[in-house]
C-alpha cells in the first residue's frame, strides 16, 4: 500500500465496496435493516443465527461508515436502536439485485416480490407506531 493512498489496496469500486461490504454477515444486518429490525435482540433473531461478538463488530463498522446510526434507548444497561441512513438506504438496489439473480438461479429463495411486501409491511407499521409529538 502507498504511504499516501486513500485506499486498502486499489482504486477499484468493487474492491473498496467489498472492503466495506464484503463478508457474510455485513448485507445480512443491511437486509435486517430494511425488514424493519432496529435493535440488537431483533437482529439476533434472524434466522442465519449470526454470533453476538460479529453482530456487534457490523453494528461498529456499519456506524463507523455511515450507513447506519444509533440511538439510546435505554440507559440501565445502554441499549440502542439503529437506523438506516441515506447511505445505507441507497444500497435497497444492490441487495435486490442479488434476490433477483437468488431467485434466477437458486431453486426455493424468497421471491422479490415477497420481499418487498415484508419490507412494505414494517414501513407502514413504523408509520403507524410513531406518535406525534
Amino acid at each position: 500500500m502507498k504511504a499516501n493512498s486513500k485506499f486498502k489496496r486499489s482504486a477499484c469500486a468493487v474492491a473498496n465496496t467489498l472492503d466495506i461490504l464484503g463478508d457474510k454477515w455485513t448485507l445480512l444486518v443491511i437486509r435486517d435493516l430494511f425488514f424493519g429490525k432496529t435493535t440488537y435482540s431483533e437482529f439476533q433473531k434472524s434466522p442465519e443465527k449470526i454470533p453476538t461478538n460479529i453482530l456487534a463488530d457490523r453494528l461498529k463498522r456499519l456506524e463507523s461508515e455511515n450507513l447506519i446510526t444509533r440511538q439510546s434507548y435505554q440507559q440501565r444497561p445502554v441499549r440502542y436502536t439503529y437506523q438506516l441512513t441515506d447511505k445505507g438506504k441507497a444500497l435497497a438496489p444492490v441487495l435486490e439485485a442479488m434476490v433477483i439473480w437468488g431467485n434466477q438461479y437458486i431453486p426455493g429463495t424468497i421471491s422479490l416480490n415477497r420481499i418487498k411486501k415484508i419490507i412494505n409491511h414494517y414501513e407502514q407499521k413504523k408509520t403507524t407506531d410513531q406518535k406525534p409529538v
